[in-house]
């Protein structure tokens, strides 16, 4: 199949046979297109280059869209019925990678937001990565300037903090990670 229907209940086996760039949450498919424009590509390789950086050789993996994180309730990665491709997540468990991307809740997850997808990211996608036990989420919106940083308490994600563009980052998981926004955003 070259694209999904709009609402039939599709699984992962579904997803991998489509053409261009898609998520899958509960069933429902999200076209990724079109690409992301240059700020957003900009923004996301300046915050990949410094988390690798500060991950240096440590457990923890950085990865770039597009790559998959299936995430599922039964713990069945083969054929779920949610795949997702954040921006940037960090993974710090190697038995959670797979050769077809991710499986289960990364440490860390970064969304950039566009016209076409801030919705989604704020709504669906921040109850999914609540839900699944995500550690830490950052919401980056370049229109306004500004990141918002949310990480797990009491298995909710409760914002931590705002930064804008001249402020560093810190973050809540890497307790150690630093970030100078002002070339960022």
């Amino acid at each position: 199949m070259k694209t999904p229907e709009s609402n039939k209940g599709y699984r992962y086996h579904d997803y991998e046979h489509w053409e261009g760039r898609w998520e899958l949450i509960h069933g429902v498919p999200y076209n990724m297109s079109p690409a992301p424009t240059t700020q957003h590509q900009h923004i996301v390789g300046e915050i990949h280059f410094a988390l690798r950086s500060f991950l240096g050789k440590d457990k923890c993996q950085v990865f770039v869209a597009p790559f998959d994180i299936r995430l599922s309730e039964s713990d069945d990665y083969d054929n779920p019925d949610t795949v997702i491709q954040p921006d940037i997540s960090v993974i710090c468990h190697p038995n959670q990678l797979d050769k077809k991307g991710g499986k289960g809740a990364p440490d860390l997850v970064v969304e950039v937001l566009s016209p076409s997808t801030a919705l989604k990211d704020r709504n669906q996608k921040f109850n999914l990565y609540e839900q699944h036990g995500v550690k830490e989420y950052w919401i980056i919106d370049p229109i306004h300037q500004t990141i918002e940083v949310y990480g797990q308490v009491d298995n909710h994600l409760d914002k931590i903090d705002v930064f804008g563009c001249n402020d560093t980052l810190r973050s809540f998981h890497f307790k150690e990670f630093t970030l100078d926004l002002s070339t960022i955003l």
